[in-house]
């Protein structure tokens, strides 16, 4: 093998490492960063789930599915818990990371930059086993 293919090879499978799933973020993960401030952590799912769950500590609650203005609301509201910083690290989680992506596309269209998605969820998908199975901490949430 010629010696320059060797460190093309590992710069290579980085790049494409970064290109799918970059903006895809662990449970273990985002508990990490939203406890060290380095990402706001939203849960998208519903009232519903949320009390049926519990949420993640710290996470805020906004339904993307639920919300009463619709999408506009939702993403004005994300605005809002962002200050209007469209380019703050936001992480968010659903059930199994599927609204939790859609949700991701719907801010990334309305001018986020910094957008992750928690994809294997709370639940677990084929990502991973998910936040709750993991053991990971909730909070109750009884006014939900």
């Amino acid at each position: 093998m010629n010696p320059r293919s060797c460190l093309l090879a590992p710069a290579l499978a980085l790049a494409l490492a970064g290109a799918a799933g970059a903006a895809d973020m662990s449970a273990e993960d985002a508990l990490q960063a939203a406890r060290e401030q380095r990402v706001v952590l939203v849960d998208v799912r519903t009232p519903e789930e949320w009390k049926e769950t519990g949420v993640a500590p710290g996470a805020a609650r906004i339904s993307v599915t639920r919300h009463p203005q619709g999408d506009g609301g939702f993403v004005a509201d994300v605005a809002a818990l962002l200050g209007g910083d469209r380019s703050r690290p936001v992480a968010l989680i659903c059930r199994t990371g599927r609204r939790s992506a859609m949700a991701e596309q719907l801010l990334e269209r309305n001018g986020f930059t910094q957008v992750y998605n928690v994809d294997e969820g709370m639940a677990g998908s084929a990502a991973g086993p998910g936040w709750l199975a993991r053991g990971l901490p909730t909070e109750p949430c009884p006014t939900c």
